[in-house]
């Protein structure tokens, strides 16, 4: 198992949260997605580490941008 936390700017409200989890568990690999609004910080749990790439194309196609 591999955990990675990133920053995600832009999210206000929870559905917002809902479109950043659905995306980014869509990542092949991923297990679990925690996202905590308040602080914009996005914790994914997955098999093997993953390419920040993928994880970074998720959060753009929720409509939002991961913070470097």
């Amino acid at each position: 198992m591999s955990t990675a936390t990133y920053t995600v700017a832009g999210m206000t409200c929870g559905h917002c949260v809902n479109s950043v989890k659905e995306e980014v568990g869509q990542v092949s690999g991923v297990s679990a997605v925690d996202v905590d609004l308040a602080s914009g910080k996005v914790t994914v749990t997955s098999d093997a580490p993953l390419d920040e790439a993928q994880v970074r194309a998720a959060v753009e196609e929720a409509g939002y941008e991961l913070k470097a």
